[in-house]
């Protein structure tokens, strides 16, 4: 299991419980084999947006990557060249972005506000009843926003105005990172403790709940089954990860679990129509038939490196870790096809694909993008 301290919360303003934390050391990873460098890559392009967390996930949408920085800097960036299409400064911490359709950026700062922008400029604001770690959705015409109390909010995209709240109760301990939240056809889809949940995105009404982990043990801690993100969707199917629980993948057009399957990992999954990637807690990286969760492969050379969520590009695999490395693995068998350096400050979450270029961005803020020769 992860470092508590790193990953769950007590959430306050729900239940009043403290943090939880833990001083458990990892043990050094293997030191890794010269580069094997079987694919060609160029360096693209690379910018500068401020230090990030596990809540800065980067979004492409319109030709552009949006990202965002703790500090409260939000950038639009041309998925080309790199350059900025807009950017600016909300005026506080962020704690959850960026999302966006294209046209509508929004975040969510440390304080609770929900900040919606266009073209550099912020179009509006509103206060939300309790933290947000993952990042806000925007999809048609709505923002629609997860909170540590487990609640689905949908506000309108043009002026704010709240549409309606999905609530759950609530377990006394949340995860502080990105969880699930996406549309799937007409269907919001969201993660709501072990469970992914379709609902109306017109008024918040319950379609269907697909169970992928259930609580077990003697402790809050130990009954913590919270969804993670990134998740991987590939038509209605979705799958996904429990933390530390299981993997899991969901038909999103009626809610049947397809499969579920223990594993101990705490950072999201990506696959393709065939596969899904993840790894577990110390790094053992895993491919599963993405129709059966049979498992497929999986390699222990990246163990102990502190694996990002993978993404899923063609022929290979893209993972980052905790020296800025993104290794670029093979999707048929994890043989290393070339690995990739960025400013040596670890990568928290997930690469993603602009058009044809692998972009990461790094706990220092660097952003990087490769495209193949």
């Amino acid at each position: 299991m992860a470092p508590l301290r790193a990953v769950c919360i007590g959430v306050a303003v729900v239940t009043g419980l403290v943090a939880c934390s833990s001083s458990a050391k990892k043990p050094e990873p293997t030191p890794l084999p010269p580069v094997s460098a079987l694919m060609g890559t160029q360096l693209a392009w690379s910018a500068q947006v401020g230090t990030g967390d596990q809540s800065m996930t980067p979004v492409v949408a319109a030709g552009r990557v949006f990202v965002a920085s703790t500090s409260g800097t939000v950038a639009a960036l041309d998925g080309s060249t790199g350059r900025d299409v807009w950017r600016m400064n909300v005026g506080a911490p962020i704690g959850a972005g960026v999302g966006s359709d294209g046209q509508t950026a929004a975040v969510v700062t440390q304080s609770n506000q929900l900040v919606a922008l266009a073209d550099g400029r912020e179009v509006w604001r509103v206060r939300l009843p309790a933290r947000a770690f993952t990042a806000p959705l925007v999809a048609g015409a709505r923002v629609f926003v997860l909170t540590a109390d487990r609640t689905v909010t949908a506000f309108d995209a043009r002026n704010g105005a709240r549409l309606w709240a999905q609530s759950r109760t609530t377990e006394p301990l949340v995860l502080s990172q990105s969880g699930a939240l996406l549309a799937v056809g007409d269907t919001l889809v969201a993660g709501l403790s072990g469970r992914l949940v379709g609902l109306n995105p017109v008024n918040g009404s319950v379609r269907w709940e697909a169970p992928v982990a259930t609580a077990r043990g003697t402790n809050e801690v130990e009954r913590l089954v919270d969804i993670v993100g990134p998740v991987s969707r590939i038509g209605d199917s979705v799958c996904v990860r429990a933390y530390s629980a299981a993997v899991g993948c969901v038909d999103a057009s009626g809610g049947a679990v397809v499969w579920s399957r223990a594993s101990g990992g705490t950072t999201g999954v990506h696959g393709d129509d065939r596969l899904v990637f993840g790894s577990d807690s110390d790094g053992r990286f895993q491919a599963w038939q993405r129709n059966s969760g049979e498992p497929a492969w999986d390699i222990q050379r990246l163990k102990y490196r502190g694996l990002s969520a993978p993404l899923a590009l063609g022929r290979v695999v893209a993972v980052g870790d905790s020296s800025g490395l993104v290794h670029l693995i093979s999707r048929e068998d994890g043989s290393e096809m070339t690995r990739l350096s960025t400013d040596g400050s670890p990568i928290l979450v997930a690469p993603v694909l602009s058009g044809d270029a692998l972009v990461v961005q790094t706990r220092n803020g660097g952003v990087y993008a490769w495209r193949p020769q």
